[in-house]
C-alpha cells in the first residue's frame, strides 16, 4: 500500500477537516492538502521528469509545505530523502549525491547553501524552492491520480540518513510497509489518535517527529508547525492552550527545557495531551521531575532509524503505576517490545542471553528496515537472520521490560571491568549542582581506561570535585566513580540533541 493512500482517504472522508496549520492559522483542509500533493506530484512528473522509484530530497526548515512536498513524492511512487535543515550544505550535498537524488525541494536559505557546493551535487539534480512562484503555480496545477506501487509494501518510501556521529551517515531504506507497521504500533503502544488532535512539529519533520505524520494523516488530525519553525518552549506551552489535544515528539533535552519553562511560568502544560520522548537517554531524575511538574503526559519510545520509533515503548500507564513494587526500575527502562516487534539480548557471539544478563539489544519485526542504501558491508554487519543488531547494550527483566545501558562503543573498560556510563550519569544527575553530565572513558596506562565525567553545572553552582565524588560513593560502586571531573559550559550535541561522546573523547585527548 502506498502511504499516500491515507491522505487520499482522509480527503474523501473528511474534506473540510483542518489539516495544515502554521501556529493557530489553518493553511489547508484535507481536501486542499490532498489536491496540492496530487498537483505537485503531477508537476514533478510533467516538468521535472521524476518517475516512480526516483529519489527526491527535502532540504528545508519545518513548514506546512514540507508535508505537501513529501506527499507529492509518494503520490507518484517516488522516494523521499528528508534532510535535516541544520546540516551544512556540503553534508546535504553528500547525501543527495549518495542517494542519486534527481531533485531537491529547498527553501531559499537551503538553496543558497547547496548552490555554494554545487560541484558536490549529483549531475543533473534540479532544485525547486518552496518559496518560489514556480512552486505556488504547481500547488494550483492539475492534480493526477495516485500512482500504484508494483511491489506494494516492499517499495522504498523514505530514505533516511543516520546522524553520522562517526564517519559518513548511512542511508536507511524504509518501505511503505515499514511505515505502516510503525504507524499501527503508535495506536497500539503509544497513544490513541482522534480527528480533533493536533500533532505539533517542534522537532525536525526530517527525523522522528515527521514519522508520526502518517497515523495523524490517517485519522484526519491537525498538523501544526510552530511559527518559529522549531522548538521554543514558551511557544509550545502557548500552542497547547490555544489548540488543545496536542501531541508531540521531543528529545529528552527538549523535555528538560519544556519542564523548566513550565516551572518558570507556573504551568503544567495545559492542552498538551501527549509528549512522546525518545532519541536519547532520559535519565530517571529528569522524567520524575517532568511528571512532578507536568503530570502524566509522557510516553517513551525506543527505536532507531533502522527500526523507526518501534523497538519498545513505555506507555503512560506504566509512568503512572506508582504502586508497582518495581515502579522506579520500570520508569528507568524503555518498556517492553512494541506490538509488531521481538526483542532479545545477545552475547559477543550473537547467542541469546537469559533474563537479567546484559548484552547487545537485537530487534526483529516488520518495522525493521529493508537495509542500507548501496552498503552491503553495513548490511552484513547489522542484519543477521532478520535480526537488527542495534549496537545498544541493555538487559531484559522477567516481564520483558528493556533497560538500556549505553551504546556498545561507549562502554568503559577499566581494569578489565565493564562500566556503563549511564549508571555514572544517573548518579551524578541526582546531585543538585549538576545540570547535565556525560561520562566517557579516557585511556590510562595502568587501568586501560578511567572514567571522566564532563559536567555542566546549574547556574550559580560552584565546581566541587569532592562533593561530587562523595555523592557518587554514596550511590554507586567505588570502582565506577569518576577519576576526574571536567566542567564545561555546554555538552557538544548533534542536530538531533544527542551528546557527541566522540567529540568529548577528542577534547580529553587534546
Amino acid at each position: 500500500m502506498n502511504v499516500a493512500q491515507w491522505l487520499a482517504s482522509s480527503a474523501h472522508l473528511h474534506p473540510q477537516a483542518p489539516a495544515l496549520l502554521t501556529g493557530t492559522t489553518v493553511q489547508a483542509d484535507y481536501a486542499t492538502f490532498a489536491r496540492r500533493a496530487a498537483a505537485i506530484g503531477a508537476g514533478l512528473m510533467r516538468d521535472y521528469g521524476i518517475q516512480p522509484g526516483d529519489r527526491v530530497a527535502l532540504f528545508a526548515s519545518n513548514c506546512t509545505e514540507y508535508l505537501e512536498c513529501i506527499y507529492a513524492v509518494w503520490w507518484i511512487g517516488a522516494v523521499a530523502i528528508p534532510i535535516n535543515a541544520k546540516l551544512h550544505g556540503r553534508e546535504a550535498a553528500w547525501i543527495c549525491d549518495n542517494a542519486g537524488a534527481r531533485l531537491a525541494f529547498v527553501d531559499d536559505d537551503s538553496r543558497d547553501a547547496l548552490v555554494q557546493v554545487e560541484e558536490d551535487l549529483p549531475t543533473g539534480m534540479q532544485m525547486l524552492s518552496i518559496d518560489s512562484e514556480t512552486y505556488r503555480e504547481l500547488q494550483h496545477g492539475e492534480p493526477m491520480s495516485l500512482v500504484p506501487l508494483p511491489r506494494e509494501d516492499n517499495d522504498l518510501a523514505w530514505l533516511f540518513y543516520t546522524s553520522g556521529t562517526t564517519g559518513r551517515p548511512k542511508g536507511v531504506m524504509l518501505s511503505h510497509g515499514n511505515l505502516v507497521a510503525m504507524s499501527m504500533c503508535y495506536l497500539a503502544d503509544v497513544d490513541q489518535v482522534h480527528q480533533t488532535d493536533a500533532i505539533l512539529y517542534a522537532a525536525p519533520i526530517s527525523h522522528g517527529a515527521g514519522l508520526y505524520n502518517f497515523i495523524h494523516v490517517r485519522m484526519a488530525a491537525r498538523h501544526v508547525v510552530p511559527e518559529s519553525q522549531g522548538f521554543e518552549p514558551d511557544e509550545v506551552l502557548e500552542l497547547g492552550k490555544q489548540l488543545g489535544d496536542v501531541a508531540m515528539f521531543a528529545a529528552p533535552t527538549m523535555v528538560r527545557r519544556l519542564v523548566d519553562a513550565a516551572k518558570k511560568r507556573g504551568e503544567s502544560g495545559e492542552g498538551i495531551r501527549t509528549i512522546v520522548y525518545g532519541g536519547g537517554p532520559m535519565y530517571l531524575a529528569d522524567i520524575r521531575d517532568a511528571i512532578a511538574t507536568m503530570g502524566q503526559r509522557f510516553v517513551q519510545i525506543y527505536g532507531q532509524g533502522e527500526s523507526p520509533m518501534t523497538i519498545t515503548s513505555l506507555p503512560r500507564a506504566f509512568h503512572a503505576d506508582v504502586d508497582h513494587p518495581r515502579y522506579l526500575e520500570r520508569l528507568a527502562s524503555v518498556g517492553p517490545a512494541q506490538s509488531v516487534m521481538e526483542v532479545r539480548i545477545t552475547d559477543a557471539d550473537g547467542k541469546p542471553l537469559p533474563v537479567g544478563e546484559t548484552g547487545e539489544v537485537e530487534a526483529k519485526g516488520p518495522a525493521v528496515m529493508l537495509g542500507y542504501w548501496n552498503n552491503d558491508k553495513a548490511n552484513a554487519e547489522t542484519l543477521k537472520d532478520g535480526w537488527l543488531r542495534t549496537g545498544d547494550v541493555g538487559r531484559l527483566d522477567e516481564d520483558g521490560f528493556l533497560t538500556l545501558s549505553d551504546r556498545s562503543k561507549d562502554v568503559i573498560i577499566s581494569g578489565g571491568t565493564n562500566i556503563y556510563p549511564r549508571e555514572v550519569e544517573e548518579a551524578l544527575l541526582t546531585h543538585p549542582a549538576v545540570r547535565e553530565v556525560s561520562a566517557i572513558g579516557v585511556a590510562e596506562p595502568d587501568w586501560g581506561e578511567v572514567v571522566v565525567a564532563c559536567v555542566v553545572l546549574e547556574p550559580g553552582a560552584a565546581a566541587d570535585d569532592a562533593a561530587l565524588d562523595a555523592h557518587c560513593l554514596a550511590n554507586i560502586a567505588r570502582f565506577k566513580r569518576p577519576k576526574r571531573y571536567v566542567y564545561l559550559d555546554a555538552l557538544p550535541k548533534n542536530n538531533y540533541g544527542k551528546v557527541l561522546k566522540t567529540e568529548l573523547r577528542e577534547m580529553m585527548k587534546a
